[in-house]
């Protein structure tokens, strides 16, 4: 059974002048992948080969973490452009001590690893990396975490618009986000996510784009899968972790280059409700995102009710970033050559 890579949908359009091919959202048949490669039980094997049982641990219990990762397509100096790879495996370790997830691989080890996948793979466009550490223990009827085995695994698959649209018609989501006294929110547990699954279907149901969930006590945290900036009278503000939002590496970026790139101060502090319908911007940040003006909430129109300056003004300067074609970022950016 293949459950890291059954019934997954992955759009392939995007309005972004980069790599990504013109088309529709195609849904994937379970063979798509077929042709891939794996890194699974401390090797890299065909897609087909990298199973689990289902007495496994994390599939019964959601005992797992795991990283979303852009790789960039690069045509013009034909690479694979990585982008923050060392601080996605930090937090993914990070995790993994949390979960008490002994996995027998160091931060250098997970990103050379990612690497060599990677170029095996032969990817020449746009990638989404999947890596996950979980519980790969046969067991039942156990919720403890000491003496569990754990294992790693990454996949990587060709990765379009996450979201499907350029900009985005939003909800306030009926479920709460989870609380840090619940299961902790700044890190990304596999179990965590029915909470943005079902905010997510709600919206999509109710014929939006995305959700915006409220915290415990009714405050603005973060979409389904994105974390939330707002705009306002010059000022750009964001929530901050005491709201339980992930801390996101898109979000670090965005909060540098507003600060140091445009000068704009930015904060980091909570938000009421009220403010996203009153901001001159909103938009969300991502990984599997990027950066997406919101242009509506709960049908009132944000602002202009059409993408803001200060959000295109970002998102040209961060895909310009991602790809690599900023040498002041290079830092940022792990390149990755095709094998041929």
């Amino acid at each position: 059974m293949q459950i890291l890579l059954l019934g997954l949908c992955y759009p392939v359009d995007v309005a972004y002048n980069h790599s990504i091919t013109d088309g529709e959202v195609i849904p994937v048949s379970d063979n798509e992948f077929d042709h891939l490669n794996t890194f699974f039980q401390g090797s890299i094997v065909p897609v087909p080969d990298s199973k689990v049982s289902v007495m496994t641990h994390a599939l019964h219990y959601g005992t797992a973490v795991f990283e979303g990762i852009r790789g960039n397509w690069n045509e013009e100096k034909g690479v694979i452009s990585i982008f923050r790879l060392r601080e996605h495996y930090e937090r993914l370790l990070r995790g993994c001590k949390l979960l008490m997830l002994d996995i027998p691989y160091s931060l250098d080890d997970l990103c050379d690893i990612t690497v060599d996948l990677v170029q095996k793979n032969k990817h020449k466009s746009d990638i989404y990396i999947r890596p996950l550490a979980y519980k790969s223990a046969e067991v039942v009827a156990n919720l403890k975490l000491q003496d569990l085995s754990a294992d790693f695994t990454l996949i990587t698959v060709p990765f379009g618009n996450y979201l499907g649209s350029d900009t985005l018609r939003c909800c306030t989501s009926s479920w709460r986000r989870v609380d840090d006294l619940m299961i902790p929110a700044r890190l990304k547990i596999a179990g965590i996510y029915v909470n943005s699954i079902l905010a997510k279907t709600e919206a999509t149901l109710a014929g939006f784009d995305e959700a915006i969930l409220l915290n415990h006590d009714g405050h603005v945290s973060e979409g389904s899968g994105e974390n939330i900036f707002v705009y306002s009278e010059g000022t750009l503000i964001t929530s901050g972790l005491e709201d339980n939002v992930l801390p996101g590496v898109t979000r670090n970026t965005i909060i540098e280059l507003a600060r140091e790139e445009l000068g704009i101060p930015v904060i980091e502090r909570t938000i009421d409700r009220s403010e996203l319908y009153l901001a001159d911007e909103v938009f969300l940040t991502g990984t599997a995102a990027h950066l997406t003006p919101v242009v509506e909430l709960d049908r009132r129109p944000i602002g202009s009710g059409e993408a803001g300056e200060l959000a295109t003004q970002l998102q040209k300067m961060y895909f310009n970033i991602v790809v690599g074609n900023n040498p002041k970022y290079n830092h940022w950016c792990t390149y990755v050559t095709p094998d041929a």
